[in-house]
């Protein structure tokens, strides 16, 4: 009887990490282009029936993107409709497809090794799928986690999402590192591969090995989503109220996990209500939280660092790329440790600030081979401030701040944004870095990082003025909190 009123950390503990392992797809599957596309570009090059350019390689980098809009997009009709559970596996199932389809696009249609037009439409069909996967996810997993936590400890738990989608990255980093081995990757210049005999293997295999390798993860997540239960507050919104109760005590003990079922069904009268029932500042607020996270420029680090890097002039930016990976996990760290102590405003805050810094020193820096570790340090400083806020406690917001009844539609439309502004930076950030002036080459440099720190000073003055402290409530707090504002 003890073990139930205290309830089972134990259990809350392994299907959380099963939700967690989603986090770490969605890392893995959006990091795994910054290793595989050069030789994926040298490897198009060699087409006969069309011209890979420089905008066709941009485009085929962030085809995933468009998926990951589209699953996000519908992830809060799925997770209303078939609940978070199948909507996870759903995303297992993307990814699976994604990481095959892509290491092998010719499969039973093209002629193997034989680069076209049709192959590369093949080859972004199965990346899109992928990004399906990662747009569930996205939306989902904090969704999961934030439903079957206890609200003391929801956000170092929801947290951890964010900090297994930077170790994604970081596996994945080394993953491409490890793959990639002894062999070259293509130096390519004006739309040539300078060195293709050396960079042989790399062109016709290694960026295949790359994206398959990520079969392995997916399938373990497939298989291991079935193992968890469904969240209780979809259970009751499905009314069943007594699977509800069950997993309630089970993570919360009897006497609190009969209060908290108590608090779910006052709160959940129906199964949804308008998306603007509790005003449009709600909306506003968690869409809004979602631009700045991809505004700040931070996905035009994580997923060119290695070319960063060498126009850095570092003589290894593979490796470069990997501690920035280490640094990333261990700032992550900071914000798990410190989201119930600090809150989540002070941590958004104090993060700006950091990566303001850290811009505004890339911008002063860049180009200048006499100060190139200010600037690489400067990049550092710039990405540990995201893993220590924007990163990690924008998920953990967006997934409590909307209350019960709307929060599968609000969620999904907050997330949606995320993706759209992840695209509009990831594919604006060549062009902007590679503008020149008459009298200045470097324009280019300065003003994109220029541009990213201007912007995270906004966001520092957004979250101080308008973002509400949630630390310590539960989720049904957060219908009284925007009922005031109706």
């Amino acid at each position: 009887m003890e073990q139930k009123e205290k309830g089972s950390m134990g259990y809350l503990i392994s299907i959380v990490l099963v939700a967690v392992l989603g986090g770490l797809l969605f890392g893995y599957d959006t990091a795994v282009i910054s290793g595989a596309e050069k030789g994926l570009q040298a490897f198009f090059l060699g087409a006969d029936d069309f011209t890979y350019t420089d905008a066709w390689h941009g485009f085929t980098c962030a085809s995933a993107l468009v998926g990951c809009i589209i699953g996000s997009a519908i992830s809060g009709y799925l997770a209303s409709n078939w609940g978070r559970k199948k909507s996870l596996f759903f995303a297992g199932v993307m990814f699976f497809i994604s990481a095959l389809g892509s290491m092998e696009p010719e499969f039973l249609i093209f002629e193997h090794g034989v680069p076209n037009f049709e192959l590369l439409v093949a080859f972004n069909i199965y990346r899109i799928i992928g990004g399906v996967g990662v747009g569930l996810a996205s939306a989902i997993c904090p969704m999961y986690i934030a439903e079957v936590a206890p609200s003391n400890i929801r956000g170092t738990l929801v947290s951890w999402n964010q900090f297994a989608i930077i170790f994604g990255q970081l596996v994945v980093y080394f993953v491409n590192f490890i793959i990639l081995g002894e062999n070259a990757n293509p130096v390519i210049e004006a739309m040539k591969v300078l060195n293709a005999d050396e960079a042989a293997w790399t062109i016709s295999t290694g960026w295949r090995y790359m994206f398959g390798s990520e079969a392995v993860p997916a399938g373990l997540f497939t298989l291991l989503i079935c193992l968890v239960p469904e969240t209780p507050r979809y259970l009751v919104m499905a009314g069943r109220d007594d699977k509800a109760l069950a997993i309630l005590q089970r993570i919360n003990g009897a006497t609190v996990g009969s209060e908290i079922l108590h608090e779910i069904k006052t709160t959940i009268t129906e199964k949804t209500e308008r998306l603007f029932t509790y005003g449009v500042m709600v909306i506003f607020i968690g869409i809004m939280l979602s631009v700045f996270q991809q505004a700040v420029g931070i996905n035009a680090v994580l997923y060119y660092a290695p070319r960063i890097f060498g126009d850095m002039g570092m003589t290894d930016p593979m490796v470069n790329t990997v501690v920035m990976g280490v640094v990333n996990i261990l700032f992550t760290l900071v914000a798990i440790f410190t989201v119930e102590k600090w809150g989540r405003r002070p941590l958004l805050i104090t993060g700006s600030i950091g990566m303001a810094v850290g811009a505004f020193g890339v911008a002063l820096t860049f180009g200048n081979a006499s100060m190139s570790m200010v600037c690489m340090v400067s990049i550092m400083v710039y990405s540990a401030s995201f893993m220590m806020s924007w990163g990690p406690i924008c998920w953990v917001l967006i997934a409590e701040i909307f209350p019960n009844t709307i929060r599968g539609k609000a969620v999904a439309i907050a997330v949606a944004f995320q993706w759209i502004f992840n695209w509009i930076v990831s594919s604006t950030f060549v062009p902007m870095f590679n503008m020149k002036t008459a009298g200045d080459p470097d324009f280019g440099h300065w003003f994109t990082y220029g541009l990213y720190g201007v912007i995270c000073v906004v966001a520092a003055f957004f979250v101080w003025k308008l973002v509400p402290e949630t630390k310590g409530k539960t989720l049904e707090d957060m219908t009284k909190l925007w009922s005031k504002g109706r």
